[in-house]
This record gives C-alpha cells, sequence and structure tokens, in this order.
C-alpha cells in the first residue's frame, strides 16, 4: 500500500503522512467496517481518496498564496504600507464584528488553513453548517467592507497563511 501511495505523490514524507492518516481513519471507523468485505481493497480506495483530500486542500492553499503574490506584486511597497495597515484594521474590524459562531468558523478555515470537515468535527457541527457560516461570513465582510477591500481579504488571509509556513 506504501509503494502505491507513494506512486500517487511522489514524496515519501508526504507517503508517510498519507498512510498514516488512513489507517488512523480506519482504526476510528473500525466498528463501520463490513468484515465480509477484504480489507485490503477498502485499504487502497481510502488511499486514495486520502490523496485526493490532500490533493485539493493544497490545491485551494496554492490558490490563496497565488492571489497573496499577485497583491503583493501589484502594489507600490513602503508608500502604500500605511495603507494596507489601515485596510487590514478594516477587515479585521468587521470579522470581529460578525456573529460568534460566524467568525469563530470563518477564522478557523482562513488562519487556521482547516478545512470544513475539519471544522465540523473540531465544533462538532454539520459540514454543510460550517460552509454556511464561512459563505456568510464572507457575504457579511464583502458587504461591510470598502469595495476596494475585495482584494485585501486575500492578501491578509493570504498573509497568514504563509508567515505559518
Amino acid at each position: 500500500m506504501f509503494s502505491y501511495a507513494l506512486s500517487l505523490t511522489n514524496n515519501y514524507a508526504l507517503t508517510q503522512d498519507l498512510i498514516q492518516n488512513v489507517f488512523l481513519k480506519t482504526w476510528e471507523h473500525r466498528d463501520k467496517l463490513n468484515p465480509i468485505y477484504p480489507i485490503k481493497s477498502f485499504l487502497y480506495k481510502a488511499a486514495y481518496n486520502e490523496f485526493v483530500n490532500l490533493y485539493h486542500k493544497n490545491l485551494a492553499i496554492s490558490k490563496v498564496e497565488s492571489k497573496f503574490i499577485e497583491a503583493i506584486d501589484s502594489m507600490p511597497s513602503e508608500e502604500n504600507e500605511e495603507i494596507m495597515e489601515k485596510k487590514k484594521a478594516i477587515v479585521f474590524k468587521e470579522i470581529h464584528k460578525l456573529q460568534p459562531k460566524c467568525r469563530e468558523v470563518f477564522l478557523l478555515s482562513k488562519t487556521e488553513g482547516l478545512t470544513n470537515p475539519e471544522i465540523a468535527t473540531h465544533l462538532g457541527i454539520s459540514i454543510k453548517a460550517a460552509e454556511a457560516q464561512i459563505t456568510m461570513a464572507y457575504s457579511t465582510l464583502r458587504k461591510n467592507c470598502i469595495a476596494k477591500l475585495h482584494t485585501i481579504v486575500f492578501l491578509v488571509f493570504g498573509y497568514q497563511l504563509r508567515s505559518k509556513g
């Protein structure tokens, strides 16, 4: 199974993490497994699904990072620093005005980099509820922030994601 996962990722460390995640999830949900079906094919399919999930998560982060780099490149550095700080303050002020649950879900997603299923598990809510809270947060932020701040949301959170790495 490790060889199979390695052929998908081409990264030894990532493959180790992927296999560990598969076994942990299998162990956590072992009571739901049907003993009639062979475990081998289940594990291979689980490894593939875990790879796809990691790929999509990394793809989403890459999109945020590219928006961040694009925004950084499009602005002169020193003369806009003060303006940038003011815009960040506006965005964070509006984030802190969000309803508590909405704010918590949004910050877990954007500053901690958690996926919707991870947020749902962490907070004991459904995945759809997590998605709805994030959508509501974006809608409220768009409505309450100045029109020119549209790209600043990506810049603020892209910077925080990048600085954690």
